[in-house]
């Protein structure tokens, strides 16, 4: 006979079945949580495809992302099989497949578009074909698009290398003054250029043009020389895009011009440098870029005026749907605002944004959700994968979705109701809705802007109480009536007022930007505090229960990480001309006298400055020559000495060996001879090709690179030279300057 100790279950199947029990409860409480969810699931799908496309930009080469893919790929079907009978094991089914889907999108994308790029530095005289044409009047620049059609003999890109190939597209700027008449679209022309191959980040953290010119099949840029011949007009005028902005610069002058024509065109090119800083530091650039706002305003404007026109004729009041009507014309309304300003990125994902918006109110569904923001991304990403790692991208969508979830919020959404009330009341309600929009608005960007700008406006949810009725309700309008009664020679009235309305823009941006205290900034972010701001960010916004609030943390935790990464104490770039040193005052000072306004402005804000740039020489700190200078900097409680030379002209080899050794670091645009042996960094002409530009902060020993030695994206690849090596690639001895007196390390 069994005893009792036999028959009962032991310890093992206890713990077993007490775990078994805990699994199901927690099943059980997630599958409640998900179906409390369930109308906020869907919103998930762009995230997932999202990022599938960033883990295709973080991961460096083939083999990283080909294991990724297929560990989604595991992922999906694991949970397949296991939950296939529950809404968590579809969602995580779902969201790995579309995020494995999102890898794929966009490496298939950098293939698609591959096109060859220009190998080195080079002048040649030319042959092309111009396939646009944009004017820049505030810069007294004409930017051309080529396609180069041939390259006279004997050209070539420099001292013992092959004869130029040049890639099928090219852009080139030219001087308003250089520019012959006729120049448009199909006008064959013949130009000597400098060209060169485009630009990667200057310094870890600022803009990669080469990148975006790969997806934009552009193979090179540079520089065209007077002068510029036509050899075969062209069949086809500049376009309207083109005239219509050349008309409003003709009625409205200055930068006011210039942003009535980018509202109309799409054309930025004529608001002068100081009025465009003015309007970024103020947070009003956005109404520089045609996007949600202004196809907002003109199919808002479309649908009002057909509903009224349409409600004249009574017949036809009463047996169709004028609403479904209007909305239809105001989706041709769109479409024809997007292929006028020019069917860039931003604009032509709020014209997709708006035709849903019109098939939602044709079918009488609710226009304005979080769905609808989700629909618009996830087609976007499918069409222009790449557009997810752009400014203008997160922006917009984040600003739209930012909007929509607050007011989709039930207590918000009382507080706001439309009601009876006093007029002051309502006015008071009307202000106080736009001031927490705005404040929201302004938050969700900040750590956008930051990121990528290093430099977020504090005072512009103030200003676009303001500016954005002012623009919608007053200046597009203006604008719009304006062009309307020029055809029958009317429409001053219109233009003074859409150029006053413009000037008070302008002076609201001007005050707000000069505000102390307007700006502020940021050095260079590492990606994961980014990435996990990004996240927080989506789960409080695209969640509806108290879970929603667990996004606090990994955005708190971002932000820290990125407020406490240490602000770089040296800034090298690429091609070792610009060495920027941070100052004991927390300014920069350049090491070149002659530095260009890029490279001082890239350096500034990518140390985390705003302020102009200062010059070594003159800094107490810093001991220069005309060939190198030698500056002592206190960092973490020790000295380092920095040695950079800065010129072409021959160095005493032997001085040079013994300045090596005394310094830390040595920063040079040229190869360095092997007796040069710093103590800690040698980062001449073959190191920087190698790393790209470097940013240094000297109490942590932290270093971080553009370049990574596997990255193998498709633009990293695309050509094997690099930057072009000044005095030829000798060492620092040089070739002779032509200069009579010896050149000197330090005075």
């Amino acid at each position: 006979m069994a005893t009792i100790a036999e028959g009962a279950p032991s310890t093992r199947n206890l713990w077993l079945q007490t775990q078994a029990a805990r699994g199901r409860r927690a099943r059980g409480a997630l599958e409640l949580w998900l179906e409390a969810e369930r109308d906020q699931l869907p919103l998930w799908l762009p995230v997932a495809l999202g990022g599938g496309i960033a883990a295709w930009f973080v991961l460096s080469d083939p083999a990283q992302w080909i294991a990724s893919m297929c560990c989604l790929a595991a992922l999906a079907l694991a949970a397949t099989a296991v939950g296939r009978h529950g809404r968590a094991g579809r969602a995580v089914a779902i969201g790995a497949a579309v995020a494995a889907l999102g890898i794929g999108l966009a490496w298939w994308r950098a293939n698609s578009v591959a096109a060859p790029v220009l190998t080195w530095p080079a002048i040649v005289t030319m042959t092309a074909r111009v396939e646009s044409v944009e004017p820049l009047p505030a810069r007294e620049l004409v930017r051309l698009r080529l396609a180069p059609l041939s390259v006279e003999d004997g050209a070539k890109s420099g001292e013992g290398r092959p004869p130029v190939a040049l890639p099928p597209r090219i852009r080139v700027n030219l001087a308003q003054t250089d520019a012959p008449t006729g120049l448009g679209p199909d006008v064959i022309i013949k130009l000597q250029a400098r060209l060169m191959p485009p630009n990667e980040a200057t310094v870890p953290g600022a803009y990669d043009f080469r990148r975006v010119a790969w997806f934009d099949r552009l193979g090179a840029t540079g520089k065209g020389i007077a002068p510029v011949t036509v050899v075969t007009p062209g069949t086809q005028s500049n376009g309207l895009r083109a005239r219509l902005a050349a008309h409003i610069e003709a009625q409205v002058a200055g930068s006011a011009g210039g942003i009535a024509a980018a509202l109309a065109a799409g054309d930025e090119g004529a608001i002068g440098e100081a009025d465009s800083d003015a309007m970024r530091r103020s947070g009003l650039a956005h109404l520089l870029s045609v996007s949600g706002l202004h196809i907002t305003a003109v199919v808002a404007a479309t649908i009002w005026a057909v509903t009224r026109l349409l409600a004249l004729w009574p017949w036809l009041a009463l047996r169709t749907r004028i609403p479904v009507i209007a909305a239809g014309v105001g989706a041709l309304a769109a479409i024809g605002y997007t292929l006028l300003t020019g069917g860039q990125v931003p604009t032509a994902r709020s014209c997709i944004a708006a035709l849903l918006v019109m098939a939602a109110l044709a079918m009488g569904r609710e226009a304005i959700t979080l769905r609808l923001v989700a629909a618009g991304a996830f087609v976007v990403l499918l069409l222009w994968p790449e557009a997810l790692m752009g400014p203008s991208f997160q922006l917009s969508f984040a600003a739209v979705a930012t909007i929509v979830a607050l007011h989709e919020h039930p207590r918000v959404k009382a507080w706001f109701m439309k009601r009876d009330e006093a007029w002051w009341r309502k006015v008071g309600r009307e202000v106080g809705s736009l001031l927490l929009t705005g404040v929201m608005v302004e938050a969700a960007l900040a750590p956008i802007a930051l990121y990528h700008f290093h430099k977020s406006g504090l005072y512009g949810a103030f200003a676009n109480i303001v500016a954005i009725p002012l623009t919608t309700f007053v200046i597009m309008p203006a604008e719009a009536l304006a062009l309307a009664f020029d055809a029958v020679g009317l429409g001053a009235p219109f233009w003074w007022v859409t150029g006053k309305a413009l000037a008070l823009l302008l002076w609201i941006a001007r005050i707000a930007a000069g505000a102390p205290g307007s700006l502020a900034m940021l050095p260079a972010m590492p990606g994961g505090a980014y990435g996990l701001m990004v996240a927080g960010g989506l789960v409080v916004a695209l969640l509806r229960m108290r879970a929603r609030f667990i996004g606090l943390a990994p955005f708190a935790v971002g932000a820290v990480w990125a407020l406490m990464t240490p602000a770089p104490d040296l800034l090298v770039s690429g091609d070792g001309q610009h060495l920027a040193v941070r100052t004991p005052d927390g300014r920069i000072a350049m090491l070149r006298d002659k530095a260009g306004d890029y490279a001082r402005d890239t350096m500034a804000e990518n140390a985390g400055v705003d302020g102009e740039a200062l010059l070594l020489s003159e800094q107490p700190f810093a001991s220069c020559s005309r060939d190198a200078c030698l500056a002592t900097i206190v960092s973490g409680g020790r000295s380092f000495r920095i040695l950079a030379t800065r010129s072409l002209y021959q160095l005493p080899i032997e001085q040079l060996a013994d300045a090596c050794r005394s310094a830390d670091i040595v920063v040079s645009d040229r190869r360095l001879p092997r007796t040069c042996t710093p103590t800690w960094l040698k980062l001449d002409a073959p190191t920087l090709r190698k790393t790209g530009g470097v940013a240094i902060a000297l109490s942590s020993g932290r270093v971080v690179t553009v370049r990574s030695t596997d990255d193998r994206h498709p633009w990293m690849t695309a050509r094997s030279g690099g930057s072009r090596e000044p005095g030829g690639g000798n060492d620092a001895r040089g070739r002779g300057s032509g200069r009579n007196d010896a050149a000197t390390v330090v005075p």
